[in-house]
């Protein structure tokens, strides 16, 4: 198979990439944090995003979304990545439409997924409950309770977890925190009884929130899929999102790299452009060959998911644990190569490397995903 776009996709990148440099480029991030904004985003531009079709890329068209699938995703969280904007696009219209697509009810579907589409409500998931990404790791109980469940316990880095309108929430309704089984997902509503949220901000300005669970009552309706079997529903939306990450820390190392190689040509050192060396020179070519791997290897998890090829779960690892490797690299050279201007608040530079280091981290690092890929491998 050829990792290359055809001609629809090619419109939706020219599109996304049009769309935010516009309208969410990194001045607005800066905006943003240093207005104190009580949702750590714009949500005039989040509509606008539902008018270009952008929120509902992963929602089919038979329930208000577009349909575009995975690869399109990925192309318009290529351009957040470069631009650094702030919306809640990975967390609710990828991670949580997808969750809802794959395991919800024909009910739950018609009444979330429309709006979810035109911007009007926002889910976030809530699986984490440990310090580093494990979510089989559910300690979270549901115990039966009336024609319902009660959910009691804790979760942790809840992307825009503070401004959603539901969570879907990961709890126990049997086996032990590590099993794979008994784990089911519940729509919650965050203004329910017990419920409590705090947010918190991340180094890149971005915001996730720890949200408490105190005998918080649920019925029986508002379970995603069956009793005992949310984990590959689980699963299923945190590849989606993983996939979508790289991606965006693809647009980061691009755009790291595309500006670093323009300070090369621009700063004059010893009266000769830096550019010249033939050290940075090296460093560049060999940032530039990374980058492309990392292209390749996102494009291939991001058409193995839209195929539905069952080799999926382990190219969106690869993906990931690359994607996040190069982000790195790419960040690392390309403050080096500004010289200590590089880390001043004056340079954009420094807001990449801290989104490249928070991205990375997000639904599994490096490590996480070179271990899942030895267990699929059956190492």
């Amino acid at each position: 198979m050829a990792l290359v776009l055809n001609d629809e996709q090619r419109m939706v990148k020219d599109s996304a990439d049009g769309f935010f440099a516009e309208h969410a480029p990194v001045a607005q991030l800066r905006k943003l944090r240093d207005s104190n904004s009580a949702d750590g985003f714009d949500r005039a531009l989040w509509a606008k995003m539902a008018d270009m079709g952008f929120t509902g890329v992963a929602i089919p068209e038979s329930h208000g979304g577009t349909g575009l699938g995975m690869v399109a995703a990925g192309l318009i969280q290529e351009a957040i990545g470069r631009n650094l904007s702030l919306s809640p696009f990975l967390s609710s219209a990828i991670v949580a439409a997808t969750a809802i697509t794959r395991g919800g009810s024909p009910e739950q579907k018609a009444a979330l997924l429309p709006q979810m589409a035109a911007a009007s409500r926002i889910v976030a998931l809530a699986a984490d409950e440990r310090p580093r990404h494990a979510p089989a790791h559910v300690e979270t109980r549901a115990e039966a309770s009336g024609n319902g469940f009660r959910l009691t316990g804790a979760k942790r880095f809840v992307l825009d977890g503070h401004v959603a309108d539901r969570l879907i929430v990961s709890a126990r309704t049997s086996g032990e925190a590590g099993d794979t089984d008994g784990i089911t997902l519940f729509l919650v509503d965050p203004n329910a009884a017990g419920v409590s949220i705090e947010r918190r901000r991340m180094v890149d300005s971005r915001n996730v929130a720890a949200i408490t669970f105190d005998d918080v009552q649920v019925d029986g309706a508002d379970m995603l899929g069956a009793p005992g079997e949310g984990h590959a529903i689980l699963e299923a939306a945190l590849d989606a999102g993983r996939a979508c990450l790289a991606a965006e820390m693809l647009g980061v190392s691009a755009q790291s790299f595309d500006s670093t190689v323009d300070y090369l040509r621009s700063r004059e050192q010893f009266g000769r452009k830096i550019g010249s060396f033939q050290a940075l020179q090296h460093r560049a070519a060999h940032l530039f060959c990374e980058v492309e791997l990392a292209r390749s290897a996102t494009l291939k998890a991001l058409t193995a998911l839209d195929e539905g090829s069952d080799r999926a779960a382990f190219y969106v690892s690869l993906a990931k644990a690359k994607a996040g490797d190069v982000a790195k690299l790419a960040t690392n050279e390309a403050v080096q190569m500004h010289g200590g201007i590089g880390m001043t608040d004056e340079f954009d530079i420094g807001f990449y490397m801290k989104r490249a280091r928070a991205a990375g981290e997000t639904f599994g690092d490096s490590a996480f995903h070179g271990d899942r890929m030895a267990r699929m491998m059956r190492y």
